[in-house]
C-alpha cells in the first residue's frame, strides 16, 4: 500500500480522522505486479515500463495504442500504463493529460476480462492523484466501474471498489456514486469476496456512508448481516473494519433496527468483554447509540449481561472508552420506562 486514505466523520461529538481509522482500513491501493504473467518477453516490457523516464512521446503512443483494433496491443498498452501510474505521481499527471482516461474507461467496459482488469486498475492508479479525480469522474468512469464491480473478475471487482473509494474522497462524488448503484455490489463484495475484497469493500463503504442517503441504501442492501458476521468472527481480521462501518450506520434509525434484527447486540456485548481496547471502545459506542432512545434495546443489552464487562471497561479502558461505558451503564440502570432523560451518545465528550 503506497498512499494513505484520508477519511473523517463526526461521531458522538468527536471527529474521527485518518489518525484514528487508517490502521483499521486498507489503503485501497490494490495494484499488484504479481498479477502479471512471468514470461521473459512480458518481464522485459514490465522493466521497460517501470524504468522508463516516460517521455511525452512514449506516453502518447501508449494512449494511442489503447484505441488500437488489436486487443493484444490494447492489453500491452494498458498494462504498461497501469505500471507507469502505479508508483509515480508525475506519471499519473502526464498520462491523464495525454488523454488516457476516456480510452481506459472504454476498456473498463470491455468483454475481455483481462483487458477490463487492466483498464480498471489503470484507472485506480490514476485516481491516486488528486488532480485526476475530477477528470476521471467527469469523463463518465463511475457507472463503468460499478459494472466492473458487479460482474468483473475478482481483481477487477476489488480494484473497482478501490477506484470508487478514491473518487468518493471528492465529497461531491459520494451521492453520484451511491445513486449510480455502487452500494449493493459493494455489500455483495463485503459478504462474498475474499479477504482482500472484504477489506476493500469495507473501506469504500465507510467512505460512501458518511452521507445519510448512502447509509440508508446500505442498510436496504442488507449490509448489516455481513457486518454482524464479520464482527462475530474475532479471528477474521475484520472486526475493527466492520465495527467502524456499523458505527456510522447506526446514526440512522434504519441502521439501529437492522443491526438489532441481525443479532448485533450479543455480538457487540461479546466484543466489549473480549475484544481489543479499540474494539471495546467502538462496540460500547455502538451500543450507546442503539440504547439512547430505546428502552426495548436497553432491556436486550441488559439481558445479554453487558453491565459486568462495561464496568470493567469503565475502570480500565481508554478515556473515551471509560466515558462511553459509564454513560451506557447509567442508561441500563435507569427505570425501564419510555420517558427518561438518560445520557445520549452525543453527550459523551472527548
Amino acid at each position: 500500500m503506497e498512499t494513505g486514505t484520508s477519511m473523517s466523520y463526526a461521531y458522538m461529538g468527536r471527529t474521527f480522522s485518518e489518525d484514528s481509522t487508517s490502521s483499521a482500513f486498507s489503503d485501497c491501493n490494490s495494484d499488484r505486479s504479481g498479477e502479471f504473467s512471468t514470461t521473459s518477453s512480458q518481464n522485459r516490457l514490465l522493466l521497460l515500463a517501470c524504468g522508463s523516464e516516460s517521455s511525452d512521446d512514449f506516453i502518447r503512443q501508449l494512449v494511442s495504442d489503447l484505441e488500437s483494433s488489436s486487443i493484444d496491443l490494447q492489453r500491452q498498452a494498458a498494462m504498461q500504463i497501469r505500471l507507469l501510474a502505479k508508483n509515480k505521481e508525475e506519471n499519473r499527471v502526464k498520462i491523464a493529460r495525454a488523454g488516457a482516461v476516456k480510452p481506459l474507461i472504454s476498456l473498463v467496459q470491455s468483454a475481455d476480462p483481462q483487458l477490463q482488469e487492466f483498464g480498471v486498475t489503470a484507472i485506480l492508479n490514476l485516481s491516486l492523484c488528486e488532480e485526476n479525480k475530477d477528470l476521471i469522474a467527469g469523463s463518465g468512469a463511475i457507472k463503468p466501474l460499478i459494472r466492473a464491480l458487479r460482474a468483473g473478475n475478482p481483481t477487477s471487482k476489488e480494484n473497482a471498489a478501490c477506484a470508487l473509494l478514491r473518487l468518493s474522497q471528492v465529497e461531491e462524488n459520494k451521492l453520484a456514486i451511491g445513486r449510480s448503484g455502487a452500494i449493493q455490489p459493494l455489500v455483495d463484495l463485503l459478504e462474498n469476496g475474499g479477504t482482500r475484497g472484504k477489506k476493500d469493500a469495507s473501506t469504500a463503504l465507510f467512505s460512501l456512508c458518511s452521507v445519510k442517503e448512502n447509509k440508508i441504501r446500505a442498510v436496504q442492501s442488507g449490509i448489516m448481516k455481513p457486518l454482524v458476521e464479520l464482527m462475530a468472527d474475532l479471528g477474521s481480521g475484520m472486526v475493527d473494519k466492520a465495527a467502524f462501518v456499523a458505527s456510522i450506520l447506526v446514526s440512522v434509525p434504519e441502521g439501529k433496527t437492522g443491526l438489532v434484527e441481525e443479532g448485533g447486540i450479543p455480538v457487540l456485548v461479546e466484543i466489549v468483554e473480549v475484544g481489543t481496547q479499540r474494539q471495546k471502545e467502538i462496540a460500547a459506542g455502538i451500543l450507546l447509540q442503539i440504547c439512547e432512545d430505546s428502552v426495548t434495546y436497553r432491556k436486550m443489552v441488559g439481558r445479554e449481561g453487558a453491565i459486568p464487562p462495561l464496568v470493567a471497561l469503565s475502570q480500565s479502558g481508554t478515556t473515551r472508552a471509560k466515558q462511553k461505558a459509564e454513560a451506557l451503564i447509567n442508561l441500563l440502570r435507569l427505570p425501564r420506562s419510555g420517558n427518561d432523560n438518560g445520557a445520549r451518545a452525543s453527550d459523551v465528550s472527548d
